[in-house]
Protein backbone atom coordinates (compact mmCIF):
# COMPACT_ATOMS: atom_id res chain seq x y z
CA UNK A 1 0.00 0.00 0.00
CA UNK A 2 1.59 3.43 -0.89
CA UNK A 3 0.52 6.84 -0.48
CA UNK A 4 -0.31 9.78 -2.65
CA UNK A 5 3.61 10.24 -2.74
CA UNK A 6 4.48 6.84 -4.13
CA UNK A 7 1.66 5.98 -6.45
CA UNK A 8 3.11 5.44 -10.17
CA UNK A 9 0.52 7.22 -11.75
CA UNK A 10 2.76 9.75 -12.98
CA UNK A 11 3.27 9.69 -16.76
CA UNK A 12 6.23 12.42 -19.01
CA UNK A 13 9.62 13.24 -18.67
CA UNK A 14 11.76 14.26 -16.07
CA UNK A 15 10.19 14.84 -12.80
CA UNK A 16 6.97 14.33 -14.51
CA UNK A 17 7.42 10.86 -14.65
CA UNK A 18 8.11 10.13 -11.46
CA UNK A 19 6.57 10.75 -7.75
CA UNK A 20 6.11 14.08 -6.74
CA UNK A 21 8.07 13.81 -3.13
CA UNK A 22 10.92 13.83 -5.63
CA UNK A 23 11.37 17.53 -6.05
CA UNK A 24 11.43 18.00 -2.38
CA UNK A 25 14.12 15.76 -2.05
CA UNK A 26 16.05 16.93 -4.56
CA UNK A 27 16.35 20.66 -3.77
CA UNK A 28 16.94 19.30 0.04
CA UNK A 29 19.94 17.41 -1.39
CA UNK A 30 21.08 20.18 -3.99
CA UNK A 31 21.82 22.44 -0.82
CA UNK A 32 23.36 20.52 1.29
CA UNK A 33 25.53 19.08 -0.87
CA UNK A 34 26.51 22.85 -2.05
CA UNK A 35 27.24 23.12 1.83
CA UNK A 36 29.25 19.84 1.44
CA UNK A 37 31.45 20.18 -2.06
CA UNK A 38 31.57 23.80 -1.10
CA UNK A 39 33.51 23.46 1.97
CA UNK A 40 35.96 20.15 0.38
CA UNK A 41 37.09 22.38 -2.46
CA UNK A 42 38.62 24.64 -0.43
CA UNK A 43 39.80 22.07 2.69
CA UNK A 44 42.91 20.93 1.90
CA UNK A 45 44.08 24.03 0.11
CA UNK A 46 43.38 25.57 3.26
CA UNK A 47 45.02 23.25 5.42
CA UNK A 48 48.15 23.75 3.58
CA UNK A 49 48.25 27.18 3.03
CA UNK A 50 50.79 29.47 4.76
CA UNK A 51 49.89 30.41 7.93
CA UNK A 52 51.09 33.94 6.33
CA UNK A 53 48.07 33.23 4.08
CA UNK A 54 45.38 32.46 6.28
CA UNK A 55 45.76 29.02 6.02
CA UNK A 56 47.29 26.47 8.72
CA UNK A 57 50.56 25.81 7.43
CA UNK A 58 50.28 22.27 7.76
CA UNK A 59 52.53 19.69 5.62
CA UNK A 60 51.58 17.67 2.11
CA UNK A 61 51.20 14.38 4.09
CA UNK A 62 49.79 15.78 7.49
CA UNK A 63 46.99 17.27 5.34
CA UNK A 64 45.84 14.60 3.58
CA UNK A 65 45.70 12.41 6.57
CA UNK A 66 43.36 14.57 7.98
CA UNK A 67 41.48 15.60 4.70
CA UNK A 68 41.15 11.45 4.49
CA UNK A 69 40.17 10.49 8.42
CA UNK A 70 37.78 13.37 8.27
CA UNK A 71 36.13 12.58 4.68
CA UNK A 72 36.44 8.59 5.82
CA UNK A 73 34.50 9.65 9.36
CA UNK A 74 31.54 11.64 6.99
CA UNK A 75 30.55 8.69 5.79
CA UNK A 76 31.51 5.81 8.28
CA UNK A 77 29.11 7.39 10.51
CA UNK A 78 26.45 6.90 8.10
CA UNK A 79 26.24 3.01 9.48
CA UNK A 80 25.02 4.49 13.27
CA UNK A 81 22.54 6.91 11.31
CA UNK A 82 20.86 4.60 9.67
CA UNK A 83 20.90 2.51 13.03
CA UNK A 84 19.31 5.33 14.45
CA UNK A 85 16.58 5.96 11.69
CA UNK A 86 15.80 2.70 11.42
CA UNK A 87 15.51 1.75 15.45
CA UNK A 88 14.53 5.29 16.26
CA UNK A 89 13.74 8.24 14.99
CA UNK A 90 12.91 7.48 11.56
CA UNK A 91 14.52 8.92 7.93
CA UNK A 92 12.68 12.45 8.34
CA UNK A 93 13.59 13.46 11.87
CA UNK A 94 16.93 12.02 11.13
CA UNK A 95 17.33 13.60 8.13
CA UNK A 96 16.60 17.05 9.82
CA UNK A 97 18.49 16.91 12.97
CA UNK A 98 21.71 15.53 10.67
CA UNK A 99 20.95 18.80 8.87
CA UNK A 100 20.97 21.01 11.42
CA UNK A 101 24.16 19.42 13.09
CA UNK A 102 26.27 20.11 9.52
CA UNK A 103 24.87 23.70 9.11
CA UNK A 104 26.38 24.27 13.06
CA UNK A 105 29.75 22.25 11.79
CA UNK A 106 29.98 24.97 8.57
CA UNK A 107 29.93 27.60 11.03
CA UNK A 108 32.00 26.50 13.15
CA UNK A 109 34.90 26.69 9.90
CA UNK A 110 34.03 30.45 9.66
CA UNK A 111 35.53 31.43 12.82
CA UNK A 112 39.32 31.35 12.17
CA UNK A 113 40.68 29.25 15.17
CA UNK A 114 42.08 25.78 14.89
CA UNK A 115 39.65 24.51 17.51
CA UNK A 116 36.95 25.72 15.72
CA UNK A 117 38.31 24.22 12.81
CA UNK A 118 38.48 20.45 14.58
CA UNK A 119 34.95 21.45 16.41
CA UNK A 120 33.30 22.22 12.55
CA UNK A 121 34.75 18.92 11.03
CA UNK A 122 33.34 16.55 14.22
CA UNK A 123 30.08 17.93 13.90
CA UNK A 124 29.71 17.82 10.03
CA UNK A 125 31.04 14.50 10.31
CA UNK A 126 28.14 13.74 12.72
CA UNK A 127 25.31 15.18 11.08
CA UNK A 128 26.51 14.01 7.78
CA UNK A 129 25.83 10.50 9.22
CA UNK A 130 22.72 11.20 9.82
CA UNK A 131 21.42 13.20 6.94
CA UNK A 132 23.31 11.16 4.15
CA UNK A 133 21.88 7.39 4.15
CA UNK A 134 18.45 8.58 5.48
CA UNK A 135 17.56 11.08 2.93
CA UNK A 136 18.53 8.22 0.18
CA UNK A 137 16.21 6.39 2.00
CA UNK A 138 13.49 8.59 1.48
CA UNK A 139 14.28 8.51 -2.49
CA UNK A 140 13.67 4.85 -2.16
CA UNK A 141 10.39 4.70 -0.33
CA UNK A 142 9.07 6.86 -3.84
CA UNK A 143 9.40 3.95 -5.37
CA UNK A 144 7.76 0.08 -5.20
CA UNK A 145 10.46 -3.00 -5.33
CA UNK A 146 9.82 -3.83 -9.02
CA UNK A 147 9.35 0.10 -10.46
CA UNK A 148 11.55 0.13 -13.12
CA UNK A 149 11.75 4.25 -12.76
CA UNK A 150 13.95 3.30 -9.56
CA UNK A 151 17.27 3.95 -11.31
CA UNK A 152 15.89 6.72 -13.68
CA UNK A 153 14.50 8.56 -10.21
CA UNK A 154 17.81 8.36 -8.44
CA UNK A 155 19.50 9.01 -11.46
CA UNK A 156 17.94 12.74 -11.83
CA UNK A 157 18.33 13.04 -7.55
CA UNK A 158 22.00 12.37 -8.66
CA UNK A 159 21.69 15.59 -10.86
CA UNK A 160 20.71 17.71 -7.83
CA UNK A 161 23.57 16.68 -5.86
CA UNK A 162 25.71 18.12 -8.43
CA UNK A 163 24.00 20.86 -9.61
CA UNK A 164 24.93 21.93 -6.13
CA UNK A 165 28.15 20.51 -6.31
CA UNK A 166 28.31 22.55 -9.25
CA UNK A 167 27.61 25.83 -7.73
CA UNK A 168 29.58 25.31 -4.43
CA UNK A 169 33.48 25.70 -5.66
CA UNK A 170 32.63 28.57 -7.80
CA UNK A 171 30.97 30.49 -5.20
CA UNK A 172 33.36 29.26 -2.14
CA UNK A 173 36.19 29.14 -4.21
CA UNK A 174 35.56 33.09 -5.33
CA UNK A 175 35.02 33.71 -1.64
CA UNK A 176 38.18 32.18 -0.75
CA UNK A 177 40.79 32.27 -3.45
CA UNK A 178 40.30 35.23 -5.65
CA UNK A 179 41.80 38.66 -6.00
CA UNK A 180 38.69 40.66 -6.71
CA UNK A 181 37.14 39.40 -3.33
CA UNK A 182 40.18 39.63 -1.18
CA UNK A 183 40.38 43.41 -2.50
CA UNK A 184 36.87 43.91 -1.34
CA UNK A 185 37.72 42.94 2.20
CA UNK A 186 40.68 44.88 2.12
CA UNK A 187 38.39 47.82 1.74
CA UNK A 188 35.81 47.58 3.61
CA UNK A 189 38.47 47.13 6.50
CA UNK A 190 38.68 42.99 6.99
CA UNK A 191 41.87 40.80 6.89
CA UNK A 192 41.91 39.73 3.21
CA UNK A 193 43.88 36.54 4.58
CA UNK A 194 40.71 35.25 6.37
CA UNK A 195 38.87 35.33 2.99
CA UNK A 196 38.78 31.02 3.72
CA UNK A 197 36.57 31.65 6.44
CA UNK A 198 33.85 33.78 4.23
CA UNK A 199 34.00 30.61 1.96
CA UNK A 200 33.24 28.24 4.48
CA UNK A 201 29.86 30.43 6.07
CA UNK A 202 28.49 30.31 2.38
CA UNK A 203 29.30 26.66 2.74
CA UNK A 204 26.66 26.95 6.04
CA UNK A 205 24.10 29.22 4.53
CA UNK A 206 23.87 26.80 1.51
CA UNK A 207 23.16 24.50 4.62
CA UNK A 208 20.64 26.62 6.09
CA UNK A 209 18.60 26.52 3.36
CA UNK A 210 18.57 22.82 2.68
CA UNK A 211 16.82 22.57 5.86
CA UNK A 212 14.09 25.26 5.66
CA UNK A 213 12.88 23.41 2.39
CA UNK A 214 13.44 19.75 4.29
CA UNK A 215 10.92 21.29 7.30
CA UNK A 216 8.49 22.77 4.62
CA UNK A 217 7.50 19.43 3.37
CA UNK A 218 8.93 16.73 4.90
CA UNK A 219 5.07 15.82 6.03
CA UNK A 220 4.68 15.08 2.40
CA UNK A 221 6.90 12.03 2.67
CA UNK A 222 7.08 8.82 3.95
CA UNK A 223 9.69 6.70 6.39
CA UNK A 224 10.75 3.88 4.22
CA UNK A 225 10.47 1.37 6.91
CA UNK A 226 8.29 1.29 10.22
CA UNK A 227 9.76 3.26 13.20
CA UNK A 228 9.82 0.42 16.11
CA UNK A 229 10.15 1.74 19.79
CA UNK A 230 13.51 2.90 21.08
CA UNK A 231 12.65 0.34 24.00
CA UNK A 232 12.61 -3.24 22.02
CA UNK A 233 14.64 -5.59 24.10
CA UNK A 234 17.70 -5.81 21.21
CA UNK A 235 17.55 -1.78 20.39
CA UNK A 236 20.23 -1.41 23.30
CA UNK A 237 22.18 -4.72 22.13
CA UNK A 238 22.04 -4.01 18.53
CA UNK A 239 23.22 -0.11 19.58
CA UNK A 240 25.82 -0.76 21.79
CA UNK A 241 27.16 -3.24 18.81
CA UNK A 242 27.03 -0.66 15.99
CA UNK A 243 28.06 2.36 17.80
CA UNK A 244 31.47 -0.41 19.14
CA UNK A 245 32.34 -1.72 15.54
CA UNK A 246 31.96 2.27 14.18
CA UNK A 247 34.53 3.08 17.05
CA UNK A 248 36.77 0.37 16.17
CA UNK A 249 37.06 0.92 12.46
CA UNK A 250 37.91 4.39 13.25
CA UNK A 251 40.33 3.77 15.35
CA UNK A 252 41.88 1.07 12.98
CA UNK A 253 41.58 3.32 10.14
CA UNK A 254 43.82 6.25 12.18
CA UNK A 255 46.09 3.33 13.43
CA UNK A 256 46.33 2.20 9.68
CA UNK A 257 48.32 5.59 9.55
CA UNK A 258 51.09 4.49 12.11
CA UNK A 259 54.43 2.62 10.61
CA UNK A 260 54.29 -0.18 10.76
CA UNK A 261 50.11 -0.88 10.98
CA UNK A 262 49.81 0.45 7.74
CA UNK A 263 49.16 -4.11 6.88
CA UNK A 264 45.92 -2.80 8.64
CA UNK A 265 44.47 -1.15 5.07
CA UNK A 266 44.13 -4.74 3.62
CA UNK A 267 41.50 -5.48 6.26
CA UNK A 268 38.98 -3.08 4.38
CA UNK A 269 39.45 -5.59 1.37
CA UNK A 270 39.40 -8.92 3.40
CA UNK A 271 36.78 -8.68 6.09
CA UNK A 272 34.25 -7.51 3.42
CA UNK A 273 35.63 -10.40 1.62
CA UNK A 274 34.99 -13.12 4.02
CA UNK A 275 31.66 -11.99 5.07
CA UNK A 276 30.24 -11.71 1.35
CA UNK A 277 32.04 -15.64 1.01
CA UNK A 278 29.82 -16.45 4.38
CA UNK A 279 26.73 -14.93 3.36
CA UNK A 280 27.18 -16.85 0.19
CA UNK A 281 27.09 -19.84 1.61
CA UNK A 282 23.75 -19.18 4.11
CA UNK A 283 20.78 -20.25 2.76
CA UNK A 284 18.78 -17.60 4.24
CA UNK A 285 17.63 -14.97 1.63
CA UNK A 286 18.72 -11.96 3.50
CA UNK A 287 21.86 -13.14 4.19
CA UNK A 288 22.40 -14.18 0.42
CA UNK A 289 21.27 -10.37 -0.53
CA UNK A 290 23.90 -9.03 2.27
CA UNK A 291 26.51 -11.18 0.49
CA UNK A 292 25.53 -9.23 -2.76
CA UNK A 293 25.86 -6.12 -0.79
CA UNK A 294 29.86 -6.81 0.24
CA UNK A 295 30.05 -7.59 -3.46
CA UNK A 296 29.36 -4.16 -4.48
CA UNK A 297 30.90 -3.04 -1.27
CA UNK A 298 34.52 -3.91 -2.31
CA UNK A 299 33.54 -2.41 -5.76
CA UNK A 300 32.75 0.83 -4.76
CA UNK A 301 35.49 1.41 -2.31
CA UNK A 302 38.17 0.91 -4.91
CA UNK A 303 36.24 3.50 -7.05
CA UNK A 304 35.86 5.84 -4.65
CA UNK A 305 39.50 5.58 -3.61
CA UNK A 306 40.59 6.23 -6.94
CA UNK A 307 37.44 9.28 -7.64
CA UNK A 308 38.06 11.12 -4.52
CA UNK A 309 41.36 11.81 -5.71
CA UNK A 310 39.55 15.11 -6.88
CA UNK A 311 40.11 16.56 -3.50
CA UNK A 312 43.60 15.71 -2.53
CA UNK A 313 45.92 14.63 -5.72
CA UNK A 314 43.93 16.42 -8.54
CA UNK A 315 43.55 19.15 -6.25
CA UNK A 316 46.90 19.64 -5.36
CA UNK A 317 47.50 19.14 -8.93
CA UNK A 318 45.32 21.98 -10.44
CA UNK A 319 46.80 24.21 -7.78
CA UNK A 320 50.05 23.84 -8.19
CA UNK A 321 50.95 22.22 -12.18
CA UNK A 322 47.98 23.17 -14.17
CA UNK A 323 47.32 26.64 -16.06
CA UNK A 324 44.49 27.89 -13.70
CA UNK A 325 42.98 30.01 -17.06
CA UNK A 326 41.68 29.53 -20.33
CA UNK A 327 41.38 32.11 -23.00
CA UNK A 328 43.22 34.43 -20.83
CA UNK A 329 40.57 34.09 -18.52
CA UNK A 330 42.13 33.22 -14.96
CA UNK A 331 40.29 31.41 -12.35
CA UNK A 332 40.71 30.15 -8.87
CA UNK A 333 42.02 26.30 -8.65
CA UNK A 334 38.92 25.21 -6.77
CA UNK A 335 36.86 26.48 -9.89
CA UNK A 336 38.65 22.93 -11.24
CA UNK A 337 35.99 20.90 -9.15
CA UNK A 338 33.30 21.98 -10.65
CA UNK A 339 33.83 20.11 -13.86
CA UNK A 340 33.08 17.07 -12.39
CA UNK A 341 29.27 17.94 -11.45
CA UNK A 342 28.67 19.68 -14.69
CA UNK A 343 29.63 16.90 -16.78
CA UNK A 344 26.82 15.08 -14.36
CA UNK A 345 24.18 17.98 -15.26
CA UNK A 346 24.90 17.87 -18.89
CA UNK A 347 24.80 13.77 -18.96
CA UNK A 348 22.52 12.49 -16.39
CA UNK A 349 19.46 13.34 -18.42
CA UNK A 350 20.78 11.52 -21.51
CA UNK A 351 21.42 8.29 -18.59
CA UNK A 352 18.46 8.65 -17.11
CA UNK A 353 16.32 8.44 -20.56
CA UNK A 354 18.77 5.43 -21.60
CA UNK A 355 17.72 3.24 -18.47
CA UNK A 356 13.85 4.65 -18.59
CA UNK A 357 14.35 3.43 -22.73
CA UNK A 358 16.08 0.22 -22.36
CA UNK A 359 13.92 -0.86 -19.95
CA UNK A 360 14.36 -4.30 -18.32
CA UNK A 361 17.17 -4.30 -21.45
CA UNK A 362 19.40 -2.35 -19.61
CA UNK A 363 22.78 -3.54 -18.46
CA UNK A 364 22.51 -5.09 -14.82
CA UNK A 365 23.59 -3.13 -11.73
CA UNK A 366 26.88 -5.53 -11.55
CA UNK A 367 27.73 -5.01 -15.50
CA UNK A 368 27.11 -1.25 -14.57
CA UNK A 369 29.19 -1.15 -11.79
CA UNK A 370 32.29 -2.81 -13.68
CA UNK A 371 31.86 -0.60 -16.59
CA UNK A 372 32.04 2.62 -14.56
CA UNK A 373 35.30 0.91 -13.03
CA UNK A 374 36.91 1.13 -16.98
CA UNK A 375 36.11 4.37 -17.08
CA UNK A 376 37.70 5.37 -13.92
CA UNK A 377 40.83 3.32 -15.17
CA UNK A 378 40.66 5.44 -18.22
CA UNK A 379 40.54 8.78 -16.64
CA UNK A 380 44.39 8.42 -14.90
CA UNK A 381 45.39 7.13 -17.74
CA UNK A 382 44.74 10.11 -19.40
CA UNK A 383 46.92 11.86 -16.82
CA UNK A 384 49.96 10.13 -17.04
CA UNK A 385 50.52 12.43 -20.16
CA UNK A 386 49.93 15.32 -18.07
CA UNK A 387 52.02 14.32 -15.43
CA UNK A 388 55.01 13.99 -17.78
CA UNK A 389 54.45 17.41 -19.23
CA UNK A 390 54.41 19.48 -15.85
CA UNK A 391 58.33 18.35 -15.74
CA UNK A 392 58.91 21.83 -17.86
CA UNK A 393 55.85 24.07 -17.54
CA UNK A 394 51.89 23.90 -15.94
CA UNK A 395 49.99 21.87 -18.37
CA UNK A 396 46.93 23.09 -20.13
CA UNK A 397 43.98 22.70 -17.80
CA UNK A 398 42.03 20.78 -20.20
CA UNK A 399 43.83 17.23 -19.31
CA UNK A 400 41.81 18.00 -15.75
CA UNK A 401 39.08 18.49 -17.69
CA UNK A 402 39.23 15.50 -19.95
CA UNK A 403 39.82 13.05 -16.86
CA UNK A 404 36.65 14.76 -15.18
CA UNK A 405 34.71 13.86 -17.70
CA UNK A 406 35.58 10.16 -17.45
CA UNK A 407 35.69 9.91 -14.14
CA UNK A 408 31.47 11.33 -14.39
CA UNK A 409 30.79 8.98 -16.76
CA UNK A 410 31.96 6.43 -14.19
CA UNK A 411 30.42 7.93 -11.48
CA UNK A 412 27.03 7.80 -13.83
CA UNK A 413 27.07 4.14 -13.93
CA UNK A 414 27.77 3.18 -10.34
CA UNK A 415 26.96 5.67 -7.48
CA UNK A 416 22.70 6.33 -8.07
CA UNK A 417 22.80 2.97 -9.74
CA UNK A 418 24.23 1.71 -6.14
CA UNK A 419 21.70 3.63 -4.32
CA UNK A 420 18.85 2.30 -6.05
CA UNK A 421 20.16 -1.21 -6.08
CA UNK A 422 20.69 -0.82 -2.29
CA UNK A 423 17.41 0.38 -1.49
CA UNK A 424 15.68 -2.78 -3.86
CA UNK A 425 17.98 -5.33 -2.33
CA UNK A 426 18.13 -4.25 1.65
CA UNK A 427 16.27 -6.88 4.08
CA UNK A 428 13.41 -5.43 5.38
CA UNK A 429 13.29 -2.88 8.19
CA UNK A 430 17.41 -2.92 7.26
CA UNK A 431 17.08 -0.13 5.09
CA UNK A 432 18.61 2.40 6.57
CA UNK A 433 21.56 -0.02 7.85
CA UNK A 434 22.20 -0.98 4.33
CA UNK A 435 22.40 2.40 3.13
CA UNK A 436 25.01 3.33 5.54
CA UNK A 437 27.23 0.26 4.87
CA UNK A 438 26.92 1.47 1.16
CA UNK A 439 28.39 4.80 2.23
CA UNK A 440 30.71 2.86 4.79
CA UNK A 441 32.53 1.35 1.41
CA UNK A 442 32.60 5.67 0.76
CA UNK A 443 33.73 6.08 3.99
CA UNK A 444 36.92 3.70 3.79
CA UNK A 445 37.98 4.60 -0.07
CA UNK A 446 38.10 8.04 1.18
CA UNK A 447 40.71 7.39 4.02
CA UNK A 448 42.75 5.74 1.43
CA UNK A 449 42.56 8.43 -1.30
CA UNK A 450 43.11 10.85 1.44
CA UNK A 451 46.45 8.79 2.33
CA UNK A 452 47.47 8.36 -1.25
CA UNK A 453 47.13 12.08 -1.58
CA UNK A 454 49.32 12.79 0.98
CA UNK A 455 51.99 11.61 -1.18
CA UNK A 456 51.60 13.95 -3.81
CA UNK A 457 54.48 16.08 -5.21
CA UNK A 458 54.93 18.62 -7.50
CA UNK A 459 58.35 18.49 -7.68
CA UNK A 460 58.39 14.73 -9.19
CA UNK A 461 56.83 14.48 -12.16
CA UNK A 462 57.82 10.74 -12.53
CA UNK A 463 56.36 9.82 -9.43
CA UNK A 464 53.23 11.30 -10.30
CA UNK A 465 53.45 9.01 -13.85
CA UNK A 466 54.22 5.90 -11.81
CA UNK A 467 51.32 6.77 -9.23
CA UNK A 468 48.79 7.07 -12.04
CA UNK A 469 49.43 4.30 -13.86
CA UNK A 470 49.68 1.80 -10.61
CA UNK A 471 46.02 3.28 -9.80
CA UNK A 472 45.12 2.71 -13.47
CA UNK A 473 46.25 -1.14 -12.71
CA UNK A 474 44.23 -1.46 -10.15
CA UNK A 475 41.12 0.05 -10.97
CA UNK A 476 41.66 -2.56 -14.48
CA UNK A 477 41.72 -5.37 -12.42
CA UNK A 478 38.52 -4.37 -10.44
CA UNK A 479 36.81 -3.76 -13.72
CA UNK A 480 37.44 -7.49 -14.79
CA UNK A 481 36.51 -9.52 -11.42
CA UNK A 482 33.42 -7.49 -11.67
CA UNK A 483 32.27 -8.44 -15.22
CA UNK A 484 33.52 -11.96 -13.78
CA UNK A 485 30.99 -12.09 -10.60
CA UNK A 486 27.99 -10.16 -12.71
CA UNK A 487 25.66 -14.03 -12.43
CA UNK A 488 26.98 -14.57 -8.78
CA UNK A 489 25.69 -10.61 -8.30
CA UNK A 490 22.90 -10.84 -9.63
CA UNK A 491 21.24 -14.73 -8.09
CA UNK A 492 22.80 -13.03 -4.75
CA UNK A 493 20.79 -10.05 -4.87
CA UNK A 494 17.56 -11.66 -5.12
CA UNK A 495 18.51 -14.19 -2.46
CA UNK A 496 18.25 -17.50 -4.62
CA UNK A 497 20.81 -20.88 -4.11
Amino acid sequence: MTSDVTETRYRGLGFAAHPTGLTTLYFTELWERFSYYGMRALLILFMVAPVEAGGLGFNTPNAGSIYGSYTMAVYLLAVPGGFIADRMLGAKRSVLFGGLAIAAGHYALAIPTLTTFYLGLILIAFGTGLFKPNISALVGALYSHDDLRRDSGFSLFYMGINIGAFIAPIVTGFLAQSAMFKGWLAAAGFDPALSWHWGFAAAGIGMTISMLLFARNMRGLNNPDPVPLSLEPTFKREGFYIALATLGLLVLALLSDVSGFRWLRWLFILVPLACVLYGASQTNPDARRLAAVGIYFIAAMIFWAIFEQAGTTLSLFADQLTRNDIAGFAFPSAWFQSANPIFVILLTPLIAALWLKLGAQQPSAPAKFGLALVFLAAGFLLMIPAASYAAEARVSPFWLIGLYFLFTIGELLLSPVGLATMTRIAPERMTGIVLGFWFLAAALGNKLAGDIGGAFTASDPDTLVLSFLAQAGIVAAAAALMFALVPVAKRLSEGDN
